[in-house]
């Protein structure tokens, strides 16, 4: 995760005083993540799944926004007995019994029904849900991460030109006291943390970037005998030519990868002419993303 250290360092004070006992019958860590669109919200939520949970089907991710309707509580937990849908079980409890060690993710929790708000105050109290069938299904293994964009048009009104954090960004509070209007009372007091996460500054952009082209190149060289490098120019290049948007933070960044590094880079590699142990170098120039080989060192015979 790029940034936000603070607030990363509070969910591992959560997740490490929980495990060493302290949390009573609560899941392991429950997480309210509040903040502009592409800042890291739902990344943290899979950087906690991959951390607690490796190697398994660790992340339930849930769109709360198609549970907008008061019967999409019986989506969740199971129709009753004698109901349409009886038999279909939940995809919530189903998905928890079957596989109790994973992170619950409840994608813009705001726009869930009341209903379904009510539902999970039982789960982060006692960790436990009732589902359609009249049993338990127990959370003590899990982790439930909520987030939302309560608060980002405080942002908006606010953004600076360009990218970067904005020097008079909201006072947090005030991202909190926008969430604390729209979502029940009752769940406060139930959350270990809430957070708020901060527009990504300049080098944080440019780090994602890095991070995100370190993978692009690690598919190209997995079996082929050749070696991909950055360029000095792509990094900067990135941001400006598409993969940064205020409304959207750094989420454009991948398909401006895939767009502009990715399509030329797949040309080099496909040359049939591409010889064993090429070095490749990924660059810009006038404006446009270059796929040059370098030529090896030569090698002085000695005497």
């Amino acid at each position: 995760i790029v940034g936000h250290r603070p607030a990363l360092a509070r969910v591992a004070d959560v997740l490490r005083r929980n495990a060493a006992g302290f949390r009573g019958r609560r899941p392991i860590g429950s997480f309210l993540f509040l903040g502009p669109t592409g800042v890291g919200k739902t990344e943290t939520a899979r950087a906690i799944a991959e951390s607690l949970f490796p190697g398994r089907e660790n992340l339930l991710r849930l769109d709360m926004s198609e549970y907008a309707e008061p019967h999409a509580v019986a989506r969740l937990v199971g129709a009753p007995p004698g109901y349409v849908g009886f038999e279909a079980g939940g995809l919530l409890s189903d998905a928890l019994r079957r596989r109790p060690y994973q992170v619950v993710l409840l994608d813009e929790f705001e726009k869930a029904h009341p209903d379904v708000h009510r539902l999970f105050l039982q789960v982060l109290e006692d960790a436990r849900l009732t589902d359609g069938r009249g049993q338990v299904v127990d959370f003590r293994n899990a982790v439930v991460v909520m987030t939302s964009n309560l608060g980002s048009d405080l942002y908006a009104a606010r953004r600076a030109v360009g990218f970067g954090r904005a020097a008079d960004a909201p006072d947090p509070g005030a991202v909190l006291a926008a969430a604390r209007r729209a979502l029940p009372p009752e769940l406060w007091n139930r959350i270990d943390e809430t957070l708020v996460f901060e527009p990504l500054g300049a080098e944080e952009i440019r780090d994602i970037a890095r991070l995100l082209l370190r993978d692009t190149f690690a598919a190209a060289e997995a079996g082929r005998d050749v070696t991909v490098a950055a360029g000095d120019r792509l990094v900067e290049h990135l941001p400006a030519a598409g993969g940064y948007e205020p409304a959207l933070g750094a989420r454009p960044m991948r398909r401006a990868i895939q767009r502009l590094v990715e399509a030329p880079l797949a040309k080099a590699l496909l040359r049939p002419d591409l010889p064993p142990g090429a070095r490749l170098r990924v660059d810009v120039r006038d404006g446009a993303v270059v796929v040059t080989e370098e030529t090896p060192p030569t090698e002085v015979a000695c005497a």
